[in-house]
Protein backbone atom coordinates (compact mmCIF):
# COMPACT_ATOMS: atom_id res chain seq x y z
CA UNK A 1 0.00 0.00 0.00
CA UNK A 2 1.41 3.39 -0.96
CA UNK A 3 1.33 6.00 1.75
CA UNK A 4 1.86 3.65 4.67
CA UNK A 5 5.17 3.68 6.47
CA UNK A 6 4.92 -0.02 7.36
CA UNK A 7 2.71 -3.03 6.72
CA UNK A 8 2.36 -6.07 8.99
CA UNK A 9 1.67 -9.39 7.25
CA UNK A 10 1.31 -12.65 9.14
CA UNK A 11 3.28 -15.46 7.56
CA UNK A 12 1.81 -18.76 6.45
CA UNK A 13 1.72 -21.69 8.90
CA UNK A 14 5.27 -22.95 8.31
CA UNK A 15 8.11 -23.68 10.69
CA UNK A 16 10.20 -20.98 8.97
CA UNK A 17 7.98 -18.26 10.40
CA UNK A 18 7.46 -19.85 13.83
CA UNK A 19 9.58 -18.99 16.79
CA UNK A 20 9.11 -21.11 19.93
CA UNK A 21 5.79 -22.30 18.61
CA UNK A 22 4.33 -18.78 18.20
CA UNK A 23 3.24 -17.38 14.88
CA UNK A 24 5.48 -14.38 14.17
CA UNK A 25 4.63 -11.35 12.04
CA UNK A 26 6.59 -10.65 8.89
CA UNK A 27 7.36 -6.92 8.78
CA UNK A 28 7.65 -5.23 5.42
CA UNK A 29 8.41 -1.55 5.27
CA UNK A 30 7.16 0.43 2.36
CA UNK A 31 8.52 3.90 1.90
CA UNK A 32 8.40 6.28 -1.01
CA UNK A 33 11.80 6.98 -2.58
CA UNK A 34 12.56 10.66 -2.93
CA UNK A 35 14.68 11.35 -6.01
CA UNK A 36 17.46 13.80 -6.69
CA UNK A 37 15.44 15.08 -9.67
CA UNK A 38 12.45 15.88 -7.45
CA UNK A 39 14.59 17.94 -5.07
CA UNK A 40 16.46 19.73 -7.88
CA UNK A 41 13.20 20.52 -9.72
CA UNK A 42 11.47 21.88 -6.63
CA UNK A 43 14.44 24.03 -5.68
CA UNK A 44 14.98 25.34 -9.23
CA UNK A 45 11.42 26.65 -9.22
CA UNK A 46 11.58 28.00 -5.66
CA UNK A 47 14.99 29.71 -6.00
CA UNK A 48 14.46 31.16 -9.50
CA UNK A 49 15.45 34.85 -9.51
CA UNK A 50 17.02 34.50 -6.07
CA UNK A 51 20.72 34.98 -5.24
CA UNK A 52 20.59 31.54 -3.56
CA UNK A 53 21.39 28.59 -5.83
CA UNK A 54 21.85 24.83 -5.57
CA UNK A 55 25.39 23.49 -5.83
CA UNK A 56 24.73 19.79 -5.28
CA UNK A 57 21.95 17.41 -4.26
CA UNK A 58 22.56 13.85 -3.04
CA UNK A 59 19.81 11.36 -2.15
CA UNK A 60 20.68 7.80 -1.16
CA UNK A 61 18.48 4.70 -0.96
CA UNK A 62 17.60 5.39 2.69
CA UNK A 63 16.18 8.82 1.72
CA UNK A 64 19.10 10.64 3.33
CA UNK A 65 18.99 13.98 1.52
CA UNK A 66 22.03 16.28 1.44
CA UNK A 67 21.71 19.66 -0.27
CA UNK A 68 24.55 22.13 -0.76
CA UNK A 69 23.46 25.71 -1.48
CA UNK A 70 25.38 28.92 -2.11
CA UNK A 71 24.51 32.58 -2.52
CA UNK A 72 25.88 35.13 -5.01
CA UNK A 73 26.19 37.59 -2.11
CA UNK A 74 27.60 35.15 0.47
CA UNK A 75 25.71 32.27 2.06
CA UNK A 76 24.14 32.62 5.50
CA UNK A 77 22.57 30.24 7.98
CA UNK A 78 19.25 31.93 7.24
CA UNK A 79 19.55 30.87 3.56
CA UNK A 80 20.14 27.24 4.59
CA UNK A 81 17.20 27.33 7.02
CA UNK A 82 14.85 28.70 4.32
CA UNK A 83 15.84 25.94 1.88
CA UNK A 84 15.51 23.28 4.59
CA UNK A 85 12.04 24.48 5.62
CA UNK A 86 10.91 24.62 1.99
CA UNK A 87 11.95 21.00 1.42
CA UNK A 88 10.40 19.87 4.71
CA UNK A 89 7.15 21.62 3.78
CA UNK A 90 7.10 19.88 0.40
CA UNK A 91 7.02 16.32 1.75
CA UNK A 92 4.65 14.60 4.18
CA UNK A 93 6.57 12.88 6.99
CA UNK A 94 3.69 10.39 7.30
CA UNK A 95 4.33 9.24 3.72
CA UNK A 96 8.04 9.81 3.11
CA UNK A 97 10.55 8.92 5.78
CA UNK A 98 13.72 10.94 5.18
CA UNK A 99 16.58 12.78 6.84
CA UNK A 100 17.62 16.19 5.54
CA UNK A 101 20.85 18.16 5.72
CA UNK A 102 21.16 21.58 4.07
CA UNK A 103 24.49 23.40 4.24
CA UNK A 104 26.95 25.56 2.35
CA UNK A 105 29.71 23.83 0.37
CA UNK A 106 32.47 24.91 2.78
CA UNK A 107 35.88 26.38 2.08
CA UNK A 108 37.46 23.04 1.15
CA UNK A 109 34.74 22.05 -1.34
CA UNK A 110 35.68 22.51 -5.02
CA UNK A 111 33.64 24.82 -7.25
CA UNK A 112 30.92 22.73 -8.87
CA UNK A 113 28.64 25.07 -10.84
CA UNK A 114 29.25 28.07 -13.10
CA UNK A 115 27.58 30.48 -10.67
CA UNK A 116 30.30 29.68 -8.14
CA UNK A 117 32.92 30.71 -10.69
CA UNK A 118 31.04 33.96 -11.40
CA UNK A 119 30.81 34.66 -7.66
CA UNK A 120 34.55 34.13 -7.12
CA UNK A 121 35.91 36.38 -9.88
CA UNK A 122 38.78 38.39 -8.43
CA UNK A 123 39.83 35.67 -5.99
CA UNK A 124 42.85 33.40 -6.09
CA UNK A 125 42.07 29.83 -7.17
CA UNK A 126 43.91 26.54 -7.60
CA UNK A 127 42.86 24.88 -10.85
CA UNK A 128 43.63 21.25 -11.65
CA UNK A 129 43.19 20.46 -15.34
CA UNK A 130 42.23 17.10 -16.82
CA UNK A 131 45.69 16.82 -18.41
CA UNK A 132 47.28 16.94 -14.91
CA UNK A 133 48.48 20.56 -15.03
CA UNK A 134 47.96 22.64 -11.88
CA UNK A 135 47.65 26.42 -11.96
CA UNK A 136 47.43 28.77 -8.99
CA UNK A 137 46.13 32.08 -10.31
CA UNK A 138 43.71 34.96 -10.03
CA UNK A 139 40.27 34.14 -11.44
CA UNK A 140 40.11 37.15 -13.73
CA UNK A 141 36.90 36.36 -15.63
CA UNK A 142 34.20 33.70 -15.80
CA UNK A 143 31.48 33.34 -18.43
CA UNK A 144 29.26 30.61 -19.85
CA UNK A 145 32.15 29.04 -21.82
CA UNK A 146 35.00 29.03 -19.29
CA UNK A 147 37.37 31.08 -17.19
CA UNK A 148 40.31 33.44 -17.66
CA UNK A 149 43.24 33.10 -15.28
CA UNK A 150 46.05 35.56 -14.54
CA UNK A 151 49.25 34.80 -12.66
CA UNK A 152 52.90 35.80 -12.50
CA UNK A 153 55.89 33.47 -12.55
CA UNK A 154 59.66 33.97 -12.48
CA UNK A 155 61.28 32.71 -15.67
CA UNK A 156 64.78 32.78 -17.06
CA UNK A 157 65.18 35.27 -19.88
CA UNK A 158 67.98 35.03 -22.43
CA UNK A 159 70.72 37.58 -21.79
CA UNK A 160 69.89 38.03 -18.08
CA UNK A 161 71.45 36.35 -15.09
CA UNK A 162 68.47 36.55 -12.78
CA UNK A 163 64.92 35.39 -13.47
CA UNK A 164 62.33 37.94 -14.49
CA UNK A 165 58.72 38.13 -13.31
CA UNK A 166 56.51 37.29 -16.30
CA UNK A 167 52.75 37.82 -16.49
CA UNK A 168 50.69 34.93 -17.80
CA UNK A 169 47.06 34.75 -18.91
CA UNK A 170 45.12 31.74 -20.01
CA UNK A 171 41.55 31.05 -21.08
CA UNK A 172 40.29 27.62 -20.03
CA UNK A 173 37.03 25.95 -20.97
CA UNK A 174 35.02 24.30 -18.17
CA UNK A 175 35.34 20.95 -19.95
CA UNK A 176 39.14 21.09 -19.43
CA UNK A 177 38.85 21.60 -15.66
CA UNK A 178 39.00 18.63 -13.29
CA UNK A 179 38.72 20.68 -10.07
CA UNK A 180 38.90 24.28 -8.90
CA UNK A 181 39.23 25.40 -5.30
CA UNK A 182 39.34 28.90 -3.88
CA UNK A 183 42.68 29.53 -2.17
CA UNK A 184 42.22 30.64 1.41
CA UNK A 185 44.90 33.11 2.49
CA UNK A 186 45.55 34.25 6.06
CA UNK A 187 47.97 37.07 5.13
Amino acid sequence: MVGMSGIVIFAEETEVFRWRGVRTPLFITCSIMITKGQIEGMLATELEGSPVFVVKVDVNTQNDIRVLVDNDEGISIRDCVKVSRFIEGSFDREVEDYSLQVSSPGADHPLAVKRQYFKNVGREVAVHLLDGEKIKALLEKADEEGVSLYWTVKEAVEGRKSKVLVEKRRDIKYEEIKETKVVISFK
